[in-house]
């Protein structure tokens, strides 16, 4: 195998959790809108059914009803994504005879907070519309949810490709140009992302065995291309991809159930080349994680771009920045060079973000944080990464409404950030574990 190519370090810090939070799982499917993380089903002994909202500003999590009529059973290994003000979640229901009557597909309307009945052409006959399935994977391009393979019960795994219009939520099965790859074949357990008008999946399971092969879908001309991954990551199943900027992050997962890993790997759309993102030197170590949930916040992560796209723009248009006229900026993000000698580095820096601290206390690093032994007492806990979270809300200035964070106003200031949400392992009946990942560059 080639030399392995190295991109800029990223630092990784755990986010402590309040006693109101969603026990840990796994298996459970999350996404971000304005500032919000959704976090839904999945399991820790058993399968769970409860729906949970966190606040990235706020650091608080609010349970929301999964009760009502309208609103998801138990769920595990389903799929969740937002468009337009709503999360659409399809999949992931227990086996029974019951899964094969009904298209498994719930709608939350973000807005009214509350579960709203699926409309459209939905009820068509049983052969126009996918059946329950696990470990499948569901990307928005465009106006359209595409849906890719999944384990269904008495089958295993599947190639099924299917395509769910929002804009009159009819369902239709995506079949490759006659000229293109036959595709990536059955599979479940693996990673997809969108970036531009393509889809792209890595690995997952065929059957029992794990794969690390690397597809693009272009949903323009409707063909599937075989993608070099040489010097990539190895065979995963159980990982999750986002995309940042002009390239795809992919992380965790593992080669089989019982052996989760903690690499970090970047794919570059412009060069068509992979790299391992390192962790830096003296910090938190990546957890290691399978069948967890990723989710990028912030201007460089598109899941956040998605949100203010005018209804008006084209495709090839970039996306509508929403201003705040004769405002304060909410947030300050600014790294600057920070005297941490401890790190016997010149290159360290310092990151200045917002924490979920509610007073938002600004502390900044000084010699007297130090002593010859090192850093020392909580504080060296906090502060022992090279990058340093130091947070502040100007609330004096902002006045921080329910209104204006329903708008995504605040939202659109948030710093470039990965958050890693439950997976295995996990512990039973404490909080869900919530890392955080910045990348340096």
């Amino acid at each position: 195998m080639p030399a392995m190519s190295q991109s800029s370090p990223c630092l990784w810090t755990r986010l402590p959790q309040s006693k109101r939070s969603p026990r840990d799982r796994y298996k459970h499917a999350c996404c971000s809108v304005d500032g919000h993380v959704y976090v839904l089903g999945g399991r820790d002994s058993s399968s769970l059914r409860d729906f949970w909202r966190y606040s990235v500003v706020c650091n608080e999590w609010t349970e929301l009803n999964c009760t009502s009529e309208a609103a998801p059973e138990e769920l595990e290994e389903h799929s969740m994504v937002a468009h337009e003000g709503f999360l659409y979640v399809f999949g992931g229901m227990l086996d029974s005879a019951y899964t094969q009557l009904r298209c498994p597909l719930w709608v939350f309307d973000i807005a009214k907070q509350k579960w709203v009945h699926v409309q459209g052409k939905t009820s068509c006959p049983q052969a126009q519309v996918p059946t329950n399935r696990k470990g499948h994977s569901a990307v928005v391009v465009g106006s359209d949810m595409l849906l890719y393979g999944g384990f269904i019960d008495m089958k295993g795994s599947s190639q099924d490709f299917w395509s769910l219009n929002f804009d009159n939520m009819a369902w239709s099965m995506l079949n490759a140009s006659q000229q293109g790859s036959s595709g990536p074949g059955p599979r479940h357990s693996h990673s997809a992302m969108a970036y531009q008008s393509c889809m792209y999946l890595f690995g997952g399971l065929q059957g029992l065995r794990e794969q690390r092969d690397f597809w693009r879908w272009n949903s323009i001309s409707h063909t599937w291309s075989s993608l070099k991954n040489k010097s990539g990551p190895s065979r995963l199943m159980g990982h999750c991809a986002v995309t940042y900027k002009d390239s795809m992050l992919l992380f965790g997962g593992g080669e089989s159930q019982n052996a989760p890993d903690n690499c970090m790997w970047r794919y570059s759309f412009t060069t068509q080349t992979w790299t391992q993102v390192t962790t830096l030197p003296g910090s938190n170590q990546a957890p290691e994680k399978i069948h967890h949930c990723c989710t990028g916040l912030g201007p460089s992560y598109t899941s956040n771009n998605n949100s203010i796209i005018s209804p008006s723009s084209s495709p090839g248009q970039q996306p509508r920045r929403l201003l705040l006229d004769g405002k304060k900026r909410p947030f300050k993000n600014r790294c600057f060079p920070a005297p941490l000698t401890f790190l016997g580095s010149e290159g360290a820096i310092e990151l200045e973000t917002f924490s979920g601290d509610k007073c938002y206390a600004s502390t900044r690093l000084t010699e007297a944080d130090h002593d010859k032994e090192g850093l020392v007492g909580k504080e060296a806990q906090r502060i022992e990464n090279c990058l340093t979270f130091e947070n502040k809300a100007f609330r004096q200035q902002w006045s921080l409404t329910e209104e204006e964070m329903d708008h995504g106003e605040i939202a659109q200031h948030l710093p470039d950030l990965l958050l890693v949400l439950g997976g295995r392992p996990c512990t039973k009946h404490c909080p869900i574990s919530i890392w955080q990942m910045t990348l340096t560059d």
